[in-house]
């Protein structure tokens, strides 16, 4: 249910004038999502919609298609062309918000919808535009108490999930019986839909050189698990309904009883500098300091880099977790991405720094949630050493 109170909390508390949304021919989801705007309606004109921190909200639509904005509260003025339409901006918005809010950012381009002519467009009107960013990770990107909830219960289900790919693994390796990455994931996905969850897209199950690529996909059966080849797991799901929030893992394996010294020491490593990433967020949450995704993936990153391993990372050590797997709420990033947002309460998001080399690959991935000011890990454990046979 559109819930313009939280809208206005959220521009309050991140004190700006107002927050536009806006779409054309249906290009910004974003904005449609969020207003809950039916993307079947006909849509061959730009609609805006402004939201201030308090007092009703001003609807410009045109007059072909004056109903699209019906189901929002606020003020309706009708444009029929660009004269009428600058009008309004100048007359009835300018003077209660010079400064908006707008889908936009230069480093998290995934919240960029706004166009660079409609973006010109209002600064000749006089108005200054900022980065939404902010106010979407406050309104869409942190959890509710019933979100945690569900979070929590679909990490449970994970950790069994792998546990059970696990065993799967281990019996046909046990008895000589042929096993493919494709098998491993259809188990996965059979999983899912005998307990009522939801994923976007196909678990990784990668052996061997394929573990080097965090985004492999078996083609087909894919390939045949051989002994002695590293395996990694990665699933993600959630629950049904609008509180559903998903939970993410990555756990890694090896088909076999004895580890060279070489998985050892990249899999310790990547445990610690996983575990060293947890107690820095903690001690900034137990002193009251203020963290921001871009300073945790920096501290990971600087650790993994000191090791020797800086040329093994591919990708930031953690993406925001919501209602979507990747988020519209703080990420772990300050390479490709930076994310200079805060760890709010609220915040969900994975914590999985990952090493990736030409023969094999090995990703830890665990969930972590910030609530009443403390740090909580999703699921009973981490993994702390690797699954063998």
């Amino acid at each position: 249910m559109f819930d313009l109170a939280a809208i206005q909390r959220a521009i309050r508390l991140e004190k700006v004038g107002g927050w536009l949304f806006s779409s054309f021919q249906h290009r910004d989801s974003l904005s449609e999502s969020i207003l809950e705007i039916d993307r079947s309606s006909k849509n061959t004109r730009p609609w805006f919609y402004i939201v201030y921190p308090e007092g009703s909200p001003i609807k410009i639509v045109h007059a072909i298609e004056k109903n699209i904005l019906d189901s929002l509260p606020g003020i309706t003025f009708l444009y029929d062309g660009q004269e009428r339409l600058l009008q309004f901006f100048k007359k009835e918005v300018l003077p209660r918000a010079q400064q908006l809010a707008c889908q936009f950012s230069s480093a998290i381009r995934i919240l960029s919808f706004l166009d660079h002519g409609t973006a010109r467009m209002l600064e000749e009107c006089g108005f200054t535009l900022c980065s939404a960013a902010a106010l979407i990770q406050r309104f869409r990107g942190t959890l509710t108490e019933e979100m945690v909830e569900s979070h929590k219960r679909a990490a449970a289900h994970l950790y069994e999930i792998v546990e059970g790919a696990w065993n799967l693994i281990s019996t046909h390796m046990a008895q000589g019986f042929p096993l493919y990455e494709g098998d491993v994931q259809q188990h996965i996905l059979k999983e899912f839909e005998r307990r009522k969850l939801l994923t976007h897209s196909f678990p990784i199950v990668a052996c061997g050189p394929h573990s080097g690529n965090p985004h492999y996909s078996p083609q087909g059966k894919g390939s045949l698990l051989e002994p002695d080849q590293v395996i990694q797991l990665d699933l993600w799901a959630k629950e049904e309904g609008e509180s559903g929030a998903y939970a993410d893992i990555s756990w890694v394996g090896f088909t076999g009883i004895n580890l060279g010294p070489s998985l050892q020491r990249v899999f310790s490593v990547l445990t610690e500098a996983r575990d060293r990433t947890i107690r820095f967020i903690q001690q900034k949450l137990e002193t009251g300091e203020v963290v921001s995704g871009k300073e945790v993936d920096a501290f990971c990153r600087s650790f993994l880099t000191e090791a020797g391993f800086g040329h093994a990372l591919k990708h930031r050590t953690g993406h925001g977790i919501d209602r979507e797997l990747h988020g519209f709420g703080v990420n772990l990033d300050s390479v490709e991405f930076p994310d200079d947002r805060l760890i709010l309460n609220g915040s969900c998001f994975s914590i999985e720094p990952g090493l990736y080399f030409e023969e094999f690959g090995m990703r830890t991935e665990v969930n972590a949630y910030v609530w009443e000011g403390q740090l909580h890990l999703s699921g009973p454990y981490r993994q702390t050493a690797l699954l063998t046979l």
